[in-house]
């Protein structure tokens, strides 16, 4: 095994000692029910994603303003990113030595914070203007392009998430 070269492991053996992180490990369905919850946020978050991007891509609901689909999905967006990043923090919480090893989790954080700098980009440049192409069925390139990247992106998260339950690009973590 090849030791993982990076800093911070001191912390996270230091959240594996913690008494919630223990009894979560220990539990016969703590974890299984959070996974569960993971999973189905998830399945909401980034069905309503796409639903999104499709839009800004000029793909699906050509006839819908963006306005309108952003205004109906964006609060279900939010719980399901929300419910997915607690269950996703304590599931972290539950193993952390464990994916402090998984280098699959790593590429899946830098792909997530990559994700959430695209839709912050968008919304901060391309979405202002909005309401000059609102109604138009064939979108900016700046949306098509967010639209576009926002999709690889998220399979990329979810790929790589999936990926970590294996033992591929694991590295020493004891």
């Amino acid at each position: 095994m090849i030791p993982w070269p990076l800093p911070f492991r001191g912390v996270f053996e230091w959240m594996a000692t913690l008494p919630f992180s223990k009894d979560l490990e220990a539990s016969a369905y703590g974890f299984p029910l959070l996974l569960t919850a993971h999973v189905l946020s998830m399945c909401l978050f980034l069905g309503l994603i796409f639903m999104m991007d499709l839009r800004l891509i000029g793909i699906a609901h050509r006839q819908t303003p963006v306005s309108v689909i952003q205004q109906r999905l964006f609060p279900w967006q939010m719980l399901g990113v929300t419910v997915m990043n607690i269950s996703g923090f304590v599931l972290f919480y539950s193993q952390p030595v464990y994916y402090w090893g998984k280098l699959f989790f790593w590429v899946k954080m830098l792909i997530m914070v990559m994700a959430g700098a695209n839709a912050l980009i968008f919304h901060l440049t391309t979405y202002r203007t909005v309401a000059s192409w609102d109604s138009d069925p064939n979108p900016p390139l700046g949306a098509k392009l967010a639209g576009v990247l926002s999709i690889v992106l998220w399979i990329g998260v979810l790929s790589f998430g999936r990926l970590i339950a294996y033992d591929w690009w694991t590295f020493q973590t004891f």
